[in-house]
Formats: C-alpha cells, sequence, structure tokens
C-alpha cells in the first residue's frame, strides 16, 4: 500500500487537516521539549547527547556520515566529536579501508550514560501514561509504531 497513491491529499490551508497537523506538531514538540529536560548529564548539549544516541543506535561512523545523520555540516561535526572525545565519550580510530579518514566509536562510558538517561526518560514518561485512561492508553500504544515511522521518513 503507497501512501501517495491510497491516501487523498491532505488540506493544510483549513478544516480538520490543518487542524490534526497543528495539534500534531504542537503536541510533539511539547513531549520532546520536555523529555529533552530528563537528562542524566547536564554537560551535555542535546546535540551531543543525538550524536551518541546515533552512534548507539547506527553503530561507529565516520564524522562525515554522523554529520550526514545529524544534518549539521561536517566542520560542526568535526568540533562535536572533539567535545566528546575530550569528556570520554567517543575514541577516533583509523578507518580500515581509508586511512585518511577516521571512525567514531562510542566508549562503554557513553553507553552506560545513554542507558540511564533513556531509563530515565522512560520513568517520566511512564508516569505521564498512568495519567491516562485504558482507551487513550490503547491509542497511543497503537499511535507508536505511525509516529516512529514519521520519524524516518
Amino acid at each position: 500500500m503507497s501512501y501517495s497513491k491510497d491516501m487523498p491529499d491532505l488540506d493544510l490551508t483549513h478544516g480538520d487537516d490543518a487542524a490534526a497537523v497543528n495539534s500534531l506538531r504542537s503536541a510533539v514538540m511539547r513531549l520532546s521539549r520536555r523529555l529533552k529536560h530528563q537528562r542524566v548529564d547536564e554537560s551535555l548539549s542535546p546535540t551531543e547527547m543525538s550524536v551518541l544516541g546515533t552512534l548507539s543506535r547506527c553503530g561507529s561512523a565516520t564524522p562525515g556520515e554522523l554529520a550526514r545523520k545529524e544534518h549539521v555540516q561536517p566542520p560542526s561535526m568535526t568540533r562535536i566529536v572533539a567535545l566528546l572525545e575530550g569528556k570520554g565519550l567517543v575514541r577516533l580510530e583509523p578507518h580500515p579501508e581509508d586511512r585518511r579518514q577516521k571512525v567514531v566509536t562510542q566508549t562503554e562510558q557513553a553507553e552506560a550514560m545513554l542507558e540511564e538517561s533513556r531509563r530515565k526518560r522512560n520513568a517520566f514518561l511512564a508516569g505521564l501514561v498512568e495519567g491516562l485512561d485504558e482507551d487513550e492508553w490503547a491509542s497511543l500504544r497503537a499511535a507508536a509504531p505511525v509516529l516512529e515511522k514519521l520519524a524516518h521518513l
């Protein structure tokens, strides 16, 4: 099933589509902001945390690959990697095929910090979910895969 072929065009100028998109955007942004405040290490910027999360999900990568995945310019990623390396959260290793490049790998310290951060954010979110009734919780569980898909489009 292809959504572009099977779904009608959204009318974002007025009506239910515009209201739903506006409500979704606003809710996702507010929830994201609240979750970002549930950090274990306040010394790391949101961008540094995002880079560590990318390394955790995708594995080791060159600074250029990380820059593309994080939607930043390569010189910015070089600075971010240097900061993370200075904090002992990543290490640079020789590229296996191209000696001109380095591969960025997260350290065990970073893995432990990310796991603790996930636990803290999950506990925060679970506390919020406790305020929902069973129908709301069922709707949210059903929406999770769709939101995941949107996050990766």
